[in-house]
């Protein structure tokens, strides 16, 4: 029996027995999809979704997202204007040292959460700061949100919970010892302030 036409896109077998999806854009022209299935079931179910975006006007076109990651970094440095010359020059230090090197060339549109876990971690791995990987990566999730609302790709990949914090040390506690010390040294009058023992409200002594 003869299998029923797509209303919309069309499925064909390629040559390796994967299966790959075509359908026509909002333009008229037809587009292929980003990689090949394993079934057709799969390459149907997919055309469905993009179907899906074109009715509800989500659809982005993934020719936009061509564009190498480094060279949309630093095309988003560039166009701040009001930053302060330091946070350009630690911006474009983090691009250079921490991003580039695994991220550079890679298209937005190839950007998966996946990928940007491996890169976080291979920071860590390789030694770079807590706090330095942190600010890396908060960069480049600020850099991806514009590219959202440019309308190069569809979600930011930068979805890893608690990343952009910077971790910040526990400050040590001064040991009743170090007070004692502290009070030897300082003049007669402030060794009070020294013993003391601190009120429990912020007014001070009651």
């Amino acid at each position: 029996m003869a299998r029923r036409r797509r209303r919309f896109g069309r499925v064909r077998v390629l040559p390796s027995g994967r299966f790959q999806a075509r359908y026509p854009g909002p333009d008229g022209l037809e587009r292929t999809g980003p990689h090949t299935f394993l079934s057709r079931t799969e390459a149907e179910q997919w055309l469905s979704v993009v179907e899906s975006d074109l009715l509800r006007g989500t659809w982005i076109d993934p020719a936009a997202g061509q564009i190498p990651v480094g060279v949309y970094c630093e095309r988003w440095i560039s166009e701040r204007p009001g930053l302060a010359p330091r946070t350009v020059e630690m911006y474009g230090s983090l691009r250079r040292c921490h991003i580039v090197p695994k991220l550079g060339d890679v298209m937005l549109a190839d950007l998966t959460p996946a990928r940007v876990r491996s890169w976080r971690k291979e920071l860590l791995d390789g030694g770079a700061g807590a706090v330095v990987v942190a600010k890396a990566y908060r960069l480049l999730k600020a850099v991806l949100n514009t590219a959202v609302d440019d309308e190069l790709i569809q979600r930011n990949p930068c979805r890893i919970k608690g990343a952009a914090s910077e971790p910040s040390p526990e400050r040590p506690t001064i040991t009743i010892t170090q007070v004692y010390v502290i009070a030897e040294e300082v003049r007669p009058w402030y060794r009070a302030w020294c013993l003391w023992p601190p009120s429990r409200d912020c007014g001070g002594a009651s």
